[in-house]
This record gives C-alpha cells, sequence and structure tokens, in this order.
C-alpha cells in the first residue's frame, strides 16, 4: 500500500469505463470547500455524472460554514452554465459541528495532520458512505486528496475501508497530482473563489493563527 500511485489508479479505470462505454456513471463526491473542488469538478464532469455531497460538520463558525457552503453552490451553478461535461448537482448535508466536536475529544492538542484529522476523515467519508449506498450511486469520493496539507494514502484507505464495509464502490484519488492543487488556485481565481486559509475547524484555524 505504501507506493500506490492513486490518480494512475484512477486514470486506469476511467480509461475502463471509456472503453466499455460506460461513462456517465453516478459519483457522489464529498466536498470540502469550492476552491478545492474546482479543479476536481472540472476533471471529474467529463467522466461522471457528479452530486457534490456537502457536509462539514468540523467548520465550527456558522458564519464561515454559510460562505462556503454559497461559494460551493455558486461555482457548481457556474460550471452548468457552460454546458461542458455532464451536469453537477448538489446536496447540502445537516450542519451539526457538535458532532465533530464529539469526534475531536481527547485530540483538541493534536496537530493538524495527525489523529485528529483522521478522525475527521472518517467523519465526513462515512456519511458520504451512507448517502452513497442510501442513493445507489456507482462510486462516492472527497476532494480532500487535492489538498497538499492532507493524507492522500490515509483517505484512501479509510474510503476503501468504508466501501467494503457498506459494499458500494470508492473512487481512488490523488487530485493534487497532474498539477490540480495547481489547478484548483488557478479555478479560484478565475471565479473569484472566497479561499479560507485554514482547513475548517477551530483547532486548526488557531493553528494557523499561530503561524502568522
Amino acid at each position: 500500500m505504501n507506493n500506490i500511485n492513486y490518480q494512475k489508479e484512477l486514470d486506469r479505470i476511467i480509461e475502463k469505463l471509456e472503453k466499455e462505454g460506460k461513462l456517465g456513471k453516478r459519483l457522489l463526491l464529498h466536498s470540502c470547500c469550492a476552491p478545492c473542488s474546482s479543479y476536481c469538478l472540472e476533471y471529474l464532469k467529463q467522466y461522471f455524472r457528479i452530486t457534490v455531497f456537502y457536509y462539514n460538520p468540523n467548520i465550527s463558525m456558522q458564519e464561515e460554514y454559510v460562505k462556503r457552503v454559497e461559494e460551493q453552490k455558486r461555482l457548481i451553478k457556474a460550471y452548468n452554465e457552460l454546458g461542458e461535461g455532464y451536469p453537477i448537482d448538489v446536496i447540502e448535508g445537516d450542519y451539526e459541528p457538535d458532532k465533530f466536536f464529539e469526534i475531536a475529544k481527547g485530540y483538541e492538542d493534536c496537530k493538524e495532520g495527525g489523529e485528529r484529522c483522521f478522525r475527521c476523515y472518517e467523519q465526513r467519508l462515512r456519511k458520504t458512505a451512507e448517502l452513497t449506498r442510501k442513493m445507489q450511486f456507482d462510486y462516492f469520493t472527497t476532494t480532500l486528496t487535492i489538498s497538499p496539507l492532507k493524507n492522500a494514502k490515509k483517505l484512501n484507505e479509510i474510503g476503501e475501508q468504508l466501501a467494503n464495509e457498506m459494499s458500494i464502490c470508492w473512487l481512488v484519488s490523488d487530485f493534487k497530482k497532474k498539477n490540480g492543487y495547481k489547478r484548483s488556485i488557478e479555478l479560484s481565481a478565475e471565479y473569484d473563489l472566497y479561499r479560507q486559509n485554514y482547513c475548517g475547524c477551530v483547532y486548526s484555524k488557531l493553528e494557523r493563527e499561530k503561524m502568522n
């Protein structure tokens, strides 16, 4: 598992679907924010019918949450108006920060990228997996792998584990590859997206403020 190139694995899946004439499969894409989703959507909408699932209980402040979710919807509307690729739908999950604080309890002092983050990954991906099974999507995945600060290996391991547990299909990814992260910055500028300087939770916000 140590040396898996998840982007190459994704390329192989897409090539196989294309060869078999099976493009347009339904994908539930968990999204953390509009900037991170910008490249993922630009790339994936050529091959999948995407529904974006915006579920982020880690965002502790409601004002911040609302700002991010509205930017997500604005970007999706702009992409759909372009008329390129498959149309994109969106589902806004429940805003339940108390659930994040439950799983973060005892891990408040972990540095970003540690065990608290892994628990947060699992919480968001589990909710996405449950919706995937309920609504019978063909695949599920997350935009989180686009960030250089996120552990793509751990995210894919959690995704595969949930897929096996629920008998659904995880779409492997490492969206930062192929200059994906660079492209997300370009698209954020192009669409004038609100681009926050911390992941979302109060702990990452405090950590970032200490660095400045």
